[in-house]
């Protein structure tokens, strides 16, 4: 939902008044969701592809073209794009440092904890921002996974055309005690379709950094 200011047109102006609450509650309390076949494979499979080397997970990839930017960014990595939907992924094929992991996302991020795997570098890139209030348990810094997003530890990034949605996943990082950096996304390549759509729509386009050293959540 966009308005004619090239931002994303919401009644929420400011971080959702839940966030702090929310956050320290999945930090607390494990979540203990099913697996699955399909997500314990998955996981197996890119436990089995790392090979010595470091991961770089790109977490809701799409059609996948930000894994393969990624994956020539960082060469000495294997870059594992993860994405729900086969329709997006249909048309990519692993190679060149890149794997494509069709699957659930947050039950991934779950079961990667529990093997011990340790993300190097973790991307979010342009999550649907859910904009309306009463939507903000489809933001990933609401989600009860989040703490195991956190636990993979790494260099996180994630990148939005929502600056609320930024100011409230660097507070999410906050009160799960890590140190976020909020700045606008820096000029360079694009690393994903969305990114050159909206730069060329003139959105501000805003990222949100952290090092993730050890796990803070207590879950």
């Amino acid at each position: 939902m966009y308005g004619n200011s090239r931002t994303v047109r919401s009644s929420q102006a400011h971080v959702h008044p839940r966030l702090a609450h929310e956050v320290s509650r999945h930090c607390a309390t494990p979540w203990r969701a099913p697996s699955s076949p399909h997500v314990e494979a998955a996981a197996d499979a890119i436990v089995a592809a790392l090979a010595q080397r470091p991961l770089l997970l790109d977490s809701g990839c799409g059609d996948g073209s930000s894994t393969l930017v990624l994956a020539r960014l960082h060469p000495a990595h294997l870059s594992v794009g993860v994405d729900r939907s086969a329709a997006r992924l249909a048309a990519r094929r692993d190679g060149d440092g890149a794997m494509f992991v069709r699957t659930d996302l947050p039950r991934l991020w779950q079961a990667l904890r529990a093997r011990g795997v340790r993300v190097d570098r973790h991307f979010l890139l342009y999550p649907n921002p859910s904009p309306k209030p009463a939507q903000r348990l489809r933001r990933w810094h609401f989600h009860p996974a989040f703490a195991d997003l956190l636990a993979l530890g790494g260099e996180l990034e994630m990148r939005s055309n929502w600056k609320i949605y930024g100011e409230e996943f660097a507070a999410a990082l906050a009160v799960a005690g890590h140190v976020p950096e909020l700045d606008a996304v820096p000029e360079g390549e694009a690393l994903t379709p969305f990114e050159r759509k909206y730069r060329a729509s003139a959105h501000a386009l805003w990222r949100v950094r952290a090092t993730l050293t050890a796990p803070r959540c207590r879950s």
